[in-house]
């Protein structure tokens, strides 16, 4: 069935289903000859084409007499295979907090609003997302904005496709203390840092430069558990992380370059291939970040259930 796509109704199956994708079921599919106007292709053609896609099971429709003929079902998986038009795959953080939960349902919900889908996957560490968009396993990722000025500096091809602002990636980083008794950073501390994470790792680095501390390699995954055996006596996270914030006391920055470097943590970027930016830009173009930041904030406020 599939090599059929390749015969002349084939190729104008894949261009009206294009067309069909962005059309809800339920409403009325343009006319015949809508479509043959539109694509400069025979009637004969739009006709054996939409039976085409019928028979792939894409489409079900119905005509009424003079009220024309409506869309009554629809695979938009098997829409969009035919069309060519492979979902964006997009690399996120893991979505263990309500931010990331409410950026990833956002990100979906933005696409999905304009027909389209998308499909993400979820890695630990900024140089694991980076890693991947160059080794093309996925067309873009997201990280900080402060990650992402290291790596543009790093490397010349990629490149920021949207921003967020402040407060998109994380509300704030804190100091996160295993003993509740402790007041402040001291000397002799043992201090958990995840090197896969830039923005933790240039965090910590400014704010302990000035104290004699050992730096101990943690997963992130694992600083809850480090901290909670006291295996290591503070670390730098993420404030959203709500079993950090309600089992550990925490502490504001005390160095002002990691004060400053801070609201860069904060801010929610996508990053891509240069090479590719028209590309990226015309299958986002649609793709508001007013809409993606609704709903990141619905899911924050607990109004929505987060859906990614």
């Amino acid at each position: 069935m599939w090599e059929r796509l390749y015969s002349k109704n084939g190729l104008a199956a894949k261009k009206i289903a294009e067309l069909l994708n962005k059309i809800e079921v339920g409403t009325k599919v343009p006319r015949v000859a809508d479509y043959s106007e539109r694509l400069n292709i025979g009637r004969g053609t739009v006709q054996q084409a939409i039976k085409l896609l019928e028979e792939m099971k894409a489409i079900q429709t119905e005509a009424k007499g003079h009220l024309g003929t409506f869309l009554v079902w629809k695979d938009d998986d098997v829409l969009l295979e035919i069309a060519g038009i492979a979902p964006l795959i997009g690399s996120m953080p893991l979505p263990y907090s309500r931010k990331y939960e409410g950026l990833a349902s956002g990100i979906v919900e933005a696409f999905e609003s304009t027909g389209k889908r998308v499909n993400l996957i979820y890695m630990r560490g900024a140089t694991n997302r980076i890693e991947s968009l160059r080794k093309k396993r996925c067309d873009y990722a997201v990280v900080s904005k402060m990650t992402a000025d290291i790596t543009l500096s790093d490397y010349p091809n990629l490149k920021i496709l949207r921003s967020f602002g402040e407060n998109t990636y994380v509300s704030a980083h804190k100091v996160f203390l295993a003993d509740e008794e402790e007041m402040e950073i001291r000397d002799g501390m043992k201090v958990g840092v995840d090197k896969e994470s830039m923005d933790q790792t240039q965090l910590t680095q400014l704010e302990f430069m000035n104290n004699n501390i050992e730096f101990v390699d943690v997963n992130y995954m694992q600083l809850f558990d480090k901290l909670s055996n006291k295996e290591i006596d503070a670390t730098i996270w993420n404030a959203d992380d709500k079993r950090m914030t309600r089992n550990f006391k925490s502490i504001s920055f005390q160095s002002v370059e990691a004060q400053k470097l801070a609201k860069d943590t904060s801010q929610a970027v996508i990053i891509i291939e240069s090479e590719r930016e028209s590309e990226m830009n015309e299958k986002w173009e649609a793709v508001t970040e007013k809409k993606i930041l609704q709903v990141q904030q619905s899911v924050e406020k607990g109004e929505v259930i987060p859906r990614y």
